[in-house]
């Protein structure tokens, strides 16, 4: 019995937003049939695509394993994005102005990215351990200065030769490009790094004294604080170390995806991997294939446009209405279990 009702509580909320985006679609004239056949064979027909999924998901794996630890310290980290751009700046600088071989070049932007990333986390979390700010706030305005610094430096002092423009700084040279898998758009050292940032935070959470400390503070920080824990060196560590993922994901965007810095180089992939970690329930094992599906979704969604002239961000609608539902049939099966 329990068993149906763990599968009945899990299918229902993909079965209803599959059902409300078929109204919508029925409602605008196109065959809802059709547009989920474009979205499954623009992210699953050929390796290209296929490619394409994975390094989607890449930046969603992680920032949510970031978002896991500062989630299981009961922080909302909304300031993930601003971590992002930090680490894509820091790696940024170094690629434009630093000449080296590719075997010494990619590790150092990489951990530039995570230094970059780190120190803005770093800096949310002081916002709230000593300034009393939440980090909800803290996160909004950090996010919103590292997009003006952004812009700034693209339009002023790293902008183009021949003129600044939304296309970003000049490309890095070829040897600060991250290594792609053949002609593919994927990139190997970047999977293995995510995927491995999973795993760690899947062991450091659920089997070290750390990760049960962390959840401790989580789940009441003054008792945690009685307890004999130090609390507010493990929330700095929290966001330290979240934001160190975060920036690491956009070091790989700038060096792999893109070759450049460009205005909003974090595509929303923060915002998107606070949904994938709330769907996941928290728990890092689903966070792999559901990033996968956001991921083609995201890569799919396009096709919509080409083909049948739909919005593409009707996948996004798609992706925030199986959220809700899954977070309401999570507040209605509390409720149940308390009745």
């Amino acid at each position: 019995m329990q068993r149906l009702s763990n599968l009945a509580f899990g299918l229902l909320p993909v079965i209803l937003a599959l059902g409300l985006t078929t109204i919508i679609l029925l409602v605008v004239g196109a065959p809802p049939l059709e547009a989920y056949r474009n979205i499954v064979e623009g992210a699953l027909e050929s390796p290209d695509k296929l490619s394409s999924v994975v390094t989607a998901a890449v930046p969603l794996w992680l920032c949510s394993a970031g978002l896991l630890i500062t989630f299981a310290a009961g922080l909302w980290n909304i300031g993930v994005e601003g971590q992002i751009v930090a680490g894509a700046l820091l790696a940024t600088w170094l690629a434009l102005n630093l000449t080296l071989p590719a075997l010494l070049f990619t590790p150092l932007l990489l951990i530039a990215g995570m230094v970059g990333g780190a120190l803005w986390g770093l800096l949310a979390g002081w916002l709230k351990v000593y300034g009393g700010v939440h980090e909800i706030f803290g996160g909004v305005g950090l996010n919103f200065i590292a997009i003006v610094l952004t812009n700034y430096l693209i339009f002023g002092p790293w902008k183009p030769a021949d003129g600044a423009t939304m296309s970003g700084t000049e490309p890095f040279p070829p040897l600060a490009w991250l290594p792609r898998l053949g002609g593919l758009p994927v990139h190997p050292i970047a999977v293995v790094l995510a995927l491995v940032a999973i795993v760690l935070v899947y062991f450091a959470l659920g089997d070290t004294t750390w990760g049960l400390k962390l959840k401790a503070i989580g789940k009441n920080q003054r008792s945690a604080f009685l307890m004999g824990i130090p609390t507010q060196r493990y929330i700095l560590l929290a966001f330290l170390l979240c934001g160190a993922l975060a920036g690491l994901t956009g070091s790989i965007l700038a060096t792999g995806v893109r070759q450049r810095l460009i205005p909003g180089i974090s595509a929303g992939f923060g915002f998107s991997a606070l949904l994938v970690v709330l769907l996941a329930g928290f728990r890092p094992v689903w966070v792999i294939p559901i990033a996968l599906f956001f991921a083609a979704v995201g890569v799919g969604s396009p096709r919509l446009e080409l083909n049948m002239q739909l919005d593409s961000a009707l996948g996004g609608t798609l992706e925030g209405l199986i959220v809700l539902f899954v977070l309401l049939a999570q507040g209605v099966r509390r409720r149940l279990r308390e009745a």
